[in-house]
């Protein structure tokens, strides 16, 4: 389960497309989670990397490295 508070001219936006397409508002912000979530995942997640690097609790790893681990040539 999972309530979600939104801005109201976004609930509004939301409502008028439910009730225009004959859908449940539920079924578009499933959809729209699901489109978006790898994306979201992808962008905080190279965030907090990042943000830990510059910090220095993490080190990196040569590119040449990666290159051979998972057999990619030139």
């Amino acid at each position: 389960m999972l309530a979600l508070r939104l801005p109201p001219e976004i609930e509004a936006r939301l409502d008028a497309l439910a009730k225009r397409t004959g859908r449940s508002k539920s079924f578009y912000a499933r959809q729209a989670i699901l489109e978006h979530l790898d994306d979201m995942e992808d962008v905080f997640l190279a965030e907090k990397r990042l943000e830990e690097f510059r910090k220095g609790e993490t080190d990196t790893v040569p590119l040449s490295d990666l290159m051979a681990r998972y057999g990619v040539e030139n």
